[in-house]
């Protein structure tokens, strides 16, 4: 990691969106929450169940998705670069926009933080329109409140987006 990996004294609470639709999705999944709980100077706190979702604005396979929230000392983008190295162990290719994954890890929100930049966009620029997102962030944050509404009436809206939870002792919160 760089000099962002430097913590601060101030511990926040980060929203991870994890999907995978290539390879053994589900162990890779288990794999990568563990590995969220090893990144220094952050612990993940809750984790959905398992998800099985179509592709949204892709071909492919369908995903399995998950959300963890973890507590971090870190900056966004020392704590983005950490999810990027995950995602590049995971055998993670970026042969374009919305190509089918080995591993997927998204920031989608980092305390209460707003910001943009080439790298990084937080709150993430699409989350609150992906069922694939807000069912599993209702499941460990029921009552969080995004900008353009309630995640139950934002999933109220993704009706129309396939996505089933998946029978598996997947959760820790």
């Amino acid at each position: 990691m760089t000099a962002n990996a430097t913590p601060t004294t101030t511990e926040v609470t980060a929203y991870i969106g994890l999907g995978a639709n290539l390879g053994a999705a589900q162990q890779t999944l288990r794999q990568a929450s563990q590995a969220l709980d090893q990144i220094p100077h952050t612990r993940l706190t809750a984790l959905s169940r398992l998800y099985r979702s179509a592709p949204v604005d892709a071909q492919g396979p369908d995903y399995t998705n998950a959300v963890a929230r973890v507590q971090t000392q870190l900056s966004p983008l020392a704590l983005l670069e950490a999810l990027q190295t995950l995602e590049q162990t995971h055998g993670r290719v970026r042969s374009y926009r919305n190509a089918p994954r080995t591993l997927d890890l998204d920031l989608l929100l980092f305390g209460q933080e707003s910001m943009q930049t080439p790298r990084l966009t937080l709150p993430h620029p699409r989350m609150h329109e992906r069922a694939f997102v807000l069912l599993p962030l209702a499941e460990i944050a029921p009552g969080l409140q995004l900008a353009q509404g309630s995640l139950h009436d934002l999933a109220a809206q993704c009706q129309d987006q396939r996505i089933e939870p998946l029978n598996d002792p997947f959760t820790r919160s």
